[in-house]
């Protein structure tokens, strides 16, 4: 009996162990979820910041670059440093790219004036582009900018804006894309 006894105490120590561990790998896992592991990064401010976005106060210029009136946030147009014509010069992913710029350029102004992304929601966005008079892309071209916009402040929630798309027969300083935009501060 003693050596019975001697076994079921092994094998009742040996399945108690393994069902701690197994116990404990559930936990850890229920933990750190895959999902958890793609999980965005907290607020616009620092996912603007994983993109690479660099903010620093802007130099003051002839006009505001963002104004504020009581909880909403006007940004003046920015142009792209981007040249050209779309249509002629330039290809819709090279205005696509354009209109990112204007983006960056918009969320520095927004920044130096308010002081941080965070806490705010994308109302409009009004995006010019310099275009032939047959293209019809403007919307493609200016999602450029909506869609970085909802990468850091979301597709759905304080991302989700109202926009126009249109074309011009020039822009400022030969630009091919520019854009404003306007913020709520929310509560």
């Amino acid at each position: 009996m003693s050596d019975f006894a001697g076994q079921r105490g092994w094998i009742f120590g040996l399945t108690t162990l393994a069902l701690a561990v197994l116990l404990t790998h559930t936990i850890s896992n229920a933990r750190s979820t895959p999902e958890e592991s793609k999980r965005p990064i907290d607020g616009p401010q620092k996912r603007a910041e994983a993109l690479g976005i660099k903010f620093e106060k802007l130099k003051p210029a002839y006009l505001n670059w963002c104004n504020r009136s009581g909880k909403m946030l006007y940004t003046c147009g920015f142009s792209s440093k981007t040249k050209g014509t779309l249509g002629k010069d330039l290809t819709v992913q090279q205005g696509y790219e354009a209109a990112k710029e204007c983006a960056v350029d918009i969320l520095r102004a927004v920044w130096d004036r308010h002081g941080t992304l965070d806490g705010l929601r994308v109302v409009k966005v009004l995006g010019c582009v310099h275009a032939t008079p047959d293209f019809a892309d403007h919307p493609k071209v200016i999602n450029g900018c909506s869609d970085m916009l909802h990468e850091i402040f979301g597709k759905t929630t304080d991302g989700h804006h109202a926009r126009s798309a249109l074309g011009f027969s020039s822009l400022p300083f030969g630009a091919a894309v520019e854009i404003e935009a306007i913020f709520e501060i929310k509560d």
